[in-house]
């Protein structure tokens, strides 16, 4: 009997500094689709005073081959000025931000309530039978207060996808 070994997948957060022109994100993402990569979470923003250079944020998973590869791919794409995995560059802060409608009432309000206190997230709007509540954090935390609403009303989620900063005083 044959047994395929899967490779470990690695779960990845890429920064890029790219000049900001038409184009470039489909160029990113169109180079990922072409090659069956997955990208599990895209933010875009532009980080300059002249607007000349935004920075883009992809979250990835795959086997370190893999993630080599999609650098080696994005650091040859014209018109990426930089490529850093904060994963493999020491210590770096994440963080996603949601916002999260739950519709209950009585013991359900007062738990959505309780834990959202937990979890600190804010109330940002609210009604006689819902909530919306904006919640930051790491995926993990997101992820796992989003499944604790999910048993008491919840109605939908946004999120914003995730964006991260090497530590220190340097900048990506």
């Amino acid at each position: 009997m044959m047994h395929i070994q899967e490779e470990h997948k690695e779960r990845h957060v890429l920064s890029l500094t790219v000049a900001n022109e038409a184009g470039i994100l489909a160029r990113i993402a169109g180079m990922f689709t072409a090659r069956g990569y997955n990208i599990d979470s895209l933010t875009v923003a532009d980080i300059t005073d002249d607007h000349a250079i935004s920075r883009i944020t992809i979250v990835t998973s795959g086997p370190p081959k893999v993630i080599d590869q999609i650098i080696a791919q994005l650091d040859r794409l014209v018109p990426v000025h930089k490529v850093t995995d904060l994963t493999d560059n020491g210590p770096y802060v994440e963080r996603e931000l949601a916002l999260v409608k739950v519709a209950g009432t009585g013991d359900d309000r007062i738990e959505a309530l309780r834990i959202a206190d937990v979890f600190r997230a804010k109330v940002v709007d609210t009604t006689i039978e819902s909530f919306i509540f904006e919640l930051t954090g790491p995926t993990e935390k997101i992820d796992t207060f989003v499944g604790l609403m999910r048993q008491l009303g919840l109605v939908e989620v946004g999120r914003t996808g995730v964006v991260g900063l090497i530590r220190g005083k340097e900048a990506v």
